[in-house]
């Protein structure tokens, strides 16, 4: 599919660390991105974005807005299975309606971690929080409505512009703090949002459908990720392995949810940089900081 001159419709566009880097890919690559907020457009009112595809005369429908705060799940489960589970076979069945792409966002929490090898996209689905079973029921919804112009791809431990995200916050908190701690027993695939962005378009130009799974490449820990964007940015702090038992939340963690990447490379002929060179990109130039002489 040729998306220059295409109008893309992104719901989670204005603030969304993703939905931000999907409006920048998009216009990079000669389309005509749409940001849309929930004050613009609720997603659980159908009418409502109808209206909204039909004003902007839509030729492809993005859906980067979801419920995020895993712990908080745990105690919203009304809200996070709304956002995450009822709206997006909405969603589809509106873009079904105008016959145009429907791309939506999952998550590894959708996996219970028990593997050791990277999951791939024909592995069952067995999340066991709040998050992860809202965001597996999504999927299940959108396979269940059998649009054949879906494309649902997975992404994991996702950091970049734009908004507060994990290693934004390391680094912050390093400036008031000369040691840290961070878990170094779950491990994952980390993903730059601009890089998640480009690939997703990338897909797109190839009319990929069904599930794929996108991240940077290679893996590491919590701990591997803040260890190395703290040495990055050169602070003065050091920061601790911990196992998870000494750092206890709400929603459980999959100990193992690296994603096998094989499927997009096939598609795309195109092989993710490494989340170490994504990294570097973000913490040297998108945040400014300068490694210490």
């Amino acid at each position: 599919m040729n998306i220059e001159g295409q109008t893309v419709v992104i719901l989670g566009g204005k603030t969304g660390l993703l939905g931000q880097a999907l409006v920048k890919a998009f216009a990079d690559a000669g389309a005509h991105p749409v940001p849309l907020s929930s004050a613009d457009c609720d997603i659980l009112d159908p009418l409502a974005v109808e209206i909204r595809l039909d004003k902007e005369d839509a030729d492809i429908l993005v859906n980067a807005a979801a419920y995020t705060q895993v712990d908080l799940a745990e105690d919203e489960e009304d809200k996070a299975f709304a956002l995450n589970a009822t709206a997006p076979p909405l969603l589809a069945s509106l873009a079904a309606r105008r016959a145009i792409p429907f791309i939506h966002y999952s998550t590894d929490f959708v996996f219970n971690g028990e593997k050791h090898t990277p999951y791939t996209e024909y592995d069952e689905t067995s999340a066991f929080s709040a998050y992860g079973i809202s965001k597996a029921d999504g999927e299940r919804g959108l396979l269940k409505l059998g649009y054949d112009r879906t494309l649902i791809v997975r992404i994991s431990w996702l950091f970049g512009p734009g908004r507060i995200n994990f290693v934004e916050k390391i680094l912050s908190l390093c400036d008031d703090r000369n040691r840290l701690t961070v878990v170094n027993d779950q491990i994952g695939s980390p993903s730059y949002a601009p890089d998640i962005a480009m690939n997703t378009v990338k897909l797109i130009e190839k009319d990929a459908t069904g599930i794929y799974h996108l991240a940077n490449t290679g893996e590491t820990s919590w701990h591997g990720l803040a260890n190395t964007a703290v040495s990055l940015a050169g602070k003065d702090c050091i920061v601790a392995p911990v196992p998870t038992s000494e750092y206890p939340t709400k929603a459980v963690r999959p100990a193992y949810s690296v994603l096998d990447l094989s499927k997009f490379i096939r598609k795309t002929g195109v092989t993710p940089r490494t989340w170490e060179e994504a990294l570097k990109e973000y913490v040297l130039i998108e945040l400014g900081l300068q490694q210490k002489k």
